[in-house]
């Protein structure tokens, strides 16, 4: 089954916009699609904060890192300021996901050298 995103007012994919989409193309009920998109995102939330990698066959990994305490300065004063240890969220794109995104853009490319435009 193909989801086709074309519809969308903005360019960017919201969590209101997915539940859209299975509402429109899979036939869930509005309040179904919705709770069904919360609850995809509250259990990668709950998996990331417990300290638990997650991992998307296909599209890629949520990680965990801890960055330690580090000098920083003011850009405005100029002044140091210490920045605090503190845990932060890293994304890495699977290697399917860059080559369907590398290909998308060779596509797009090779379209436009063809047509001239």
């Amino acid at each position: 089954m193909e989801f086709s995103v074309e519809s969308l007012e903005s360019p960017a994919l919201t969590k209101a916009h997915l539940a859209e989409l299975l509402f429109e193309q899979i036939g869930l009920n509005k309040r179904e699609s919705k709770d069904m998109i919360d609850a995809f995102f509250d259990l990668i939330s709950d998996c990331l904060v417990d300290g638990n990698d997650v991992k998307i066959s296909g599209f890629g990994n949520f990680q965990i890192r801890t960055k330690a305490p580090r000098p920083g300065r003011n850009p405005r004063t100029g002044e140091s300021i210490p920045i605090q240890a503190r845990r932060v969220v890293t994304f890495h794109a699977s290697h399917k996901l860059k080559e369907h995104i590398q290909g998308q853009t060779a596509g797009a490319v090779e379209a436009l050298l063809v047509t001239g435009e």
